[in-house]
């Protein structure tokens, strides 16, 4: 992360921003809806299955359990409790399963890029060769969708020192690589302000597999980040990401704990449930030229 691309300034020291009606936190729900490959090419970096040799039969098998079973277990959580989702996409995703967009698509979903495959990693990627992988996510997503592009989010949080700005040259509106605030950020870059939204590698379900975390503890760390959250932004408004992925949050013996912290929050009426581009729409409308002002520039 490169730290000239945005100024500092302590949370507690900023103008207020609102939220609508008022809302104390902005929370968004993103699913990670990946594909790893089978057999992937070489990543020259990090091998993207740690058992070997290849096939990683157990390591693929889990993953693509979350596209054929646990997306559609999730899918009936999330609409139980009118979550509309922003997806963390592999482009490649929409194109090999056509029933997953039409079911996302019906939900009306939106989008931002995770790169086309989980298994292919931008590090070390010329700044021509990211240049490309980002118009081919583009493209395919106004193809498959009849839309502009508006997210990024780096495959496997692969992103490069060029990926910023790649992302704003493309003409995208928001990314999601950086973890460093609960607001959102100007970024600058070499053709304006790119906006960041945050993501969260705290409040996210892969800490199942990281960590010795299990459902019941994760559905409380939901919980109790959104109590503190909740609680600063009397005083100035906050952002809350869940981060999922259904080959995990999506298995049996969980969905329910996502049901309760769902179901949680859903009680709070001044917890505004959006997505990522209305989170960018609304910061730009409402909080961007004030934060730029207080900083004494552009990002």
């Amino acid at each position: 992360m490169d730290p000239h691309r945005f100024s500092y300034s302590p949370i507690v020291e900023r103008p207020r921003w609102s939220l609508p009606n008022g809302a104390r936190v902005a929370v968004w729900v993103v699913p990670n809806i990946e594909h790893y490959e089978y057999l992937p090419a070489e990543a020259g970096v990090r091998n993207p299955w740690p058992r070997m040799p290849h096939p990683d039969v157990l390591g693929y098998g889990g993953r693509d359990y979350g596209n054929r079973v646990g997306l559609w277990r999730m899918f009936e959580v999330l609409d139980k409790h009118a979550i509309r989702c922003s997806v963390s996409l592999s482009m490649s995703v929409i194109q090999m399963f056509p029933d997953i967009l039409e079911a996302m698509e019906a939900r009306r979903w939106e989008y931002m890029s995770h790169g086309t495959f989980n298994t292919r990693y931008h590090w070390n990627y010329s700044e021509q060769e990211e240049r490309d992988a980002i118009a081919y996510s583009k493209e395919v997503h106004l193809r498959l969708t009849g839309r502009r592009l508006r997210g990024w989010f780096s495959p496997a949080v692969a992103n490069t020192m060029n990926t910023p700005d790649l992302i704003k040259e493309a003409g995208l509106d928001y990314f999601c690589d950086f973890y460093h605030d609960d607001q959102p950020t100007p970024i600058a870059t070499r053709h304006g302000t790119l906006l960041h939204v945050p993501y969260t590698m705290d409040i996210n379900d892969a800490n199942i597999y990281r960590q010795p975390v299990e459902a019941a503890e994760f559905s409380q760390m939901i919980v109790d980040h959104f109590d503190t959250v909740y609680r600063e932004g009397e005083t100035n408004p906050r952002v809350m990401c869940i981060a999922l992925h259904p080959y995990m949050m999506g298995a049996p013996h969980r969905l329910k704990h996502l049901d309760r912290a769902l179901g949680y929050i859903r009680g709070h009426k001044d917890a505004w449930i959006c997505t990522g581009e209305e989170i960018a729409d609304w910061y730009t409308a409402n909080g961007l030229k004030e934060y730029q002002a207080h900083i004494g520039r552009e990002a």
